[in-house]
């Protein structure tokens, strides 16, 4: 394991264009002969995982690849509705790798990696490349080349798209290509299981306790490698745009195994959702930001009124991003978008009963282009939410509203894509790296795509070309007889506690703390107060939770109950780092570090440094360490989308 307080990202010396080349020249390679003798166990199968595990597979590898579905099509990849990013400048907008770069590292609020940043733009062009190869059936213009639409925070068209399936496409084609090599024998499927501790051996990943959700066994399975490609933890929040089921639990157990957790705090929050309807929902529906290139967003000029958008006549009708950011209006970036609805909406001019939502309006895109065009670029979205609401948004104004969406904090890696645990890997959502403190629309599909099919292919051969002369791991040894005992144990307590209260009551709980004092908007006496009130609540449950069901069976509620149970510590991590930083950046926002006119205000002479925590004990707070940010191509300047 890396020493404490010396991070090293291992980013290659040289321009920042040659950095990549240079560093895939360098790293040392595994013969086809030797990568039949080594194993990789691989958590998660979306966008990231299953390209990995497909491309690691092809390669000669030995794959095991777990899921907690019954299979990788229902990875939460599939939501991704909107595009996919790539610089190829098909529509001649002077588009290109550096200005991909650089709106990702502003739009991150200059909170990320150059390095990283400039390598996910870079290979953007042959992920589009790998996935119209693969079938990708992404929307064409007129004459056959495959077209492109804007994303918030950018002035260029460089998004690909399939309607609003995009994520659902490009994770079909994944799987596909997983398919074909789970049929060949190199890749060995593990479905409904759920993987809750990774094994370590000499202080190197070794292996991973999954129980098996069908049945109730725990299992042992070993690798020479592990791959956390687990997605984001935004259900922390309780109502989120999330699959019910994403959570946190393995990148926790990593954490708590010894790899840092860095910038937790940093969690997006999406400025296009559906409004909450009631008290008993469980999850937010999700209105792709592709919908604000054609949309327009307002509210009312007037404060509580409750008409019906039809009747608000044009000149009362406050078009207000494109009032106060007139160069890139409506397409400003989500965390922008976000705190800009929350204002409105905070000052008595949100829209509907509860004042909770403002108005996406396509009436004006619709009298210029026609119902059949906007149909034909938005037209599962607009089934999706006529099917949700009822109301038909061709002929009235859409209703959103902000919420839990993306994490860009995630698991410490290094150029490598390794955590600071030798052998385990983190990819996509899982880790930090590219996306700053605020990740912008479109750019999830191509870092989580680079990471799975150009990256960690080539990376991982760098520490693998130590161990081809490591022999299958044994399964029986007394590093897997704790770490399934620690699994057992969890679990039993668990079932034990035999309380009164449910645990979705907890996880609402504790999602409304949160998202009250750690959400859009954060302060230090909030902080304080949600770092209190989490102690208290998790003292509360484990006290009091009751989990039905046996152990040994199927058990929906104990799956949940242990991902809730994660979801505490894993809270009170993002509140310690939300208060650990004395400025706002990105999603990031304290209010005591504003501009005069609203906006964040950071803080690079004492903040611009990645946050990155090490576990020490379970009574004692995490260790901060900070890994410098280096600007040698970018000057960070003020963020301004005005």
């Amino acid at each position: 394991m890396q020493q404490p307080g010396k991070l090293d990202a291992k980013i290659p010396g040289g321009p920042l264009k040659d950095k990549w080349t240079k560093h895939k020249a360098s790293l040392r390679l595994v013969s086809p002969a030797n990568k039949k003798k080594l194993d990789i166990i691989v958590v998660g199968a979306g966008a990231a995982g299953g390209s990995a595990a497909a491309s690691l597979a092809e390669l000669g590898y030995n794959v095991k690849v777990f899921v907690f579905q019954d299979s990788p099509r229902r990875a939460h990849s599939i939501a991704s509705q909107g595009g996919i990013n790539a610089s190829k400048n098909y529509k001649n907008d002077s588009d290109s790798d550096y200005r991909l770069f650089h709106d990702m590292l502003k739009g991150g609020d200059f909170r990320a990696r150059e390095a990283n940043v400039y390598r996910a733009a870079e290979i953007s062009n042959n992920i589009i490349d790998q996935y119209v190869a693969s079938g990708v059936p992404f929307a064409r213009d007129y004459s056959g080349y495959l077209d492109n639409r804007s994303f918030g925070g950018v002035q260029v068209s460089r998004t690909f798209y399939a309607q609003g399936q995009t994520g659902q496409q490009c994770t079909l084609a994944a799987y596909q290509a997983l398919s074909r090599q789970i049929k060949a024998g190199k890749v060995t499927m593990f479905s409904r299981r759920d993987v809750l501790e990774l094994v370590l051996i000499d202080g190197k990943a070794r292996g991973v306790i999954a129980r098996n959700l069908l049945t109730g066994e725990i299992e042992r399975h070993s690798a020479h490698a592990v791959v956390f490609a687990t997605g984001g933890f935004g259900t922390v929040y309780y109502l989120s745009t999330l699959a019910i089921n994403s959570n946190g639990s393995a990148a926790l157990a990593a954490y708590k195994k010894g790899a840092f957790m860095a910038n937790p705090s940093m969690a997006q929050i999406h400025p296009t959702c559906l409004p909450v309807l009631n008290d008993y929902q469980s999850k937010l529906t999700l209105m792709s930001e592709s919908l604000r290139n054609d949309g327009r967003i307002w509210v009312s000029s007037k404060k509580g009124d409750k008409r019906n958008p039809l009747d608000i006549p044009e000149n009362e009708r406050d078009y207000y991003l494109e009032r106060r950011y007139p160069a890139f209006g409506n397409l400003v970036p989500r965390d922008v978008a976000s705190r800009a609805a929350k204002e409105r909406c905070d000052a008595g001019y949100g829209a509907g009963e509860t004042g909770l939502s403002v108005y996406l309006d396509f009436k004006d895109a619709i009298k210029d282009q026609g119902e059949e065009v906007i149909g034909n670029k938005y037209g599962t979205l607009f089934d999706l939410y006529r099917k949700i609401t009822g109301i038909n948004p061709y002929k009235e104004p859409m209703k959103i509203y902000p919420a839990s969406h993306y994490t860009m904090g995630g698991l410490w890696v290094d150029y490598n894509l390794m955590t600071t645990i030798p052998g385990l890997y983190a990819l996509g959502e899982a880790n930090f790296s590219d996306h700053g403190a605020n990740r912008l629309g479109a750019s999830s599909l191509m870092q989580c795509s680079g990471d799975g099919y150009f990256i960690l292919p080539v990376t991982i051969g760098d520490y693998l070309a130590d161990e081809i002369k490591t022999p299958q791991i044994p399964t029986d040894g007394p590093e897997f007889e704790e770490a399934e005992k620690a699994v057992e144990g969890k679990l039993s307590k668990l079932m034990s506690v035999n309380g009164s209260q449910t645990v979705s009551s907890f996880h609402k709980k504790l999602g409304q703390i949160l998202w009250t004092h750690s959400g859009m908007k954060r302060n230090e006496k909030g902080l304080k107060q949600a770092l209190q009130e989490v102690a208290e609540l998790q003292e509360e449950f484990w006290k009091d939770v009751k989990v039905p069901g046996k152990l040994e069976h199927l058990n929906h509620e104990l799956e949940k109950a242990a991902r809730v149970a994660d979801f505490f510590d894993l809270a009170k991590l993002i509140i310690t780092d939300a208060l650990d930083r004395n400025e706002s950046c990105g999603a990031h926002f304290r209010e005591e570090y504003q501009t005069e006119d609203g906006e964040a205000q950071r803080d690079d002479d004492r903040y611009a440094y990645v946050s990155a925590w090490e576990f020490t004990d379970e009574n004692k707070g995490p260790m901060l360490h900070k890994e410098k940010l280096v600007f040698e191509t970018v000057t960070p300047t003020k963020r301004s989308y005005k």
